[in-house]
């Protein structure tokens, strides 16, 4: 089996062309627990399967280390769009992308050898304020899940500790991704982030896009900034009349092999 390994932020993920492949539905859960394992497997992330969509000409499907199905992935569908892209599943630079019930409009910005730079709209974000497990957060919907923590300046990361508790909090019975925030000034945010069925990674596209929704809706940044994480920089913008935010930063190749 032909695999390429693609990151962007530091998020990396096995990728499929799954024309190639007779693996369908829970075998494909299974799949992605064997390739995505670090010690036995490819190591990564997440496993992406591209192939055909039924309501988009091109179809990602994204499955967590854990063999979930995730709805939806901002680092891993700026590298899917590299890979379609690239591999001339298309001849546009501007296309649909379908993600389970949702179609992304993903755009091919640059390409410099292996390293691209590639912008998605990801939707607008709902959110509502709760109190979690003596969390004050933001519960936000990305067409996946989120908990958004704003800190205070100097407050310690607590990530590897709140984050697994809040994941699995009982308000949120399919599990959550969780970001912990640090505003810096009113264009750069830092955050650090918990995924769910992942642990702590380097970076969260989806994640991202939920921290600037509450750091834009309640004013304490422009509508268009940087999201500092540990694997690097996206950019974060919301359309003036629709609130539609659209996440840009880099997918890279980071090599191919067979298993």
């Amino acid at each position: 089996m032909h695999f390429t390994k693609m990151q962007g932020c530091g998020n990396d993920y096995v990728v499929l062309d799954g024309r190639s492949i007779s693996a369908m539905g829970g075998e494909r859960g299974e799949l992605a627990k064997k390739l995505c394992n670090r010690h036995y497997g490819i190591g990564s992330d997440g496993l992406l399967i591209l192939q055909e969509g039924r309501r988009a000409r091109l179809e990602m499907e994204m499955y967590n280390p854990d063999g979930s199905r995730a709805e939806m992935c901002g680092n891993g569908i700026r590298c899917a769009g590299k890979y379609f892209w690239e591999q001339g599943w298309t001849a546009e630079k501007r296309f649909l992308v379908e993600c389970m019930e949702r179609l992304v409009t993903v755009e091919y910005l640059k390409g410099e050898g292996r390293l691209a730079r590639l912008s998605a709209d990801m939707g607008q974000a709902w959110f509502e304020e709760k109190m979690v497990q003596g969390w004050k957060l933001y519960r936000v919907s990305m067409g996946n899940p989120h908990a958004v923590v704003l800190l205070e300046e100097g407050d310690d990361w607590p990530t590897q500790t709140a984050g697994p508790l809040l994941e699995r909090a009982e308000e949120f019975p399919e599990g959550t991704n969780v970001e912990f925030v640090n505003v810096k000034d009113r264009e750069h945010i830092e955050m650090r982030v918990w995924e769910r069925g992942v642990g702590e990674t380097l970076a969260c596209g989806t994640g991202a896009c939920a921290a600037a929704a509450v750091c834009m809706q309640k004013g304490l940044t422009d509508e268009e900034i940087t999201v500092t994480l540990l694997g690097g920089e996206l950019l974060v913008q919301r359309h003036p009349s629709t609130g539609r935010l659209i996440l840009t930063g880099p997918a890279e190749t980071v090599f191919e092999g067979e298993v």
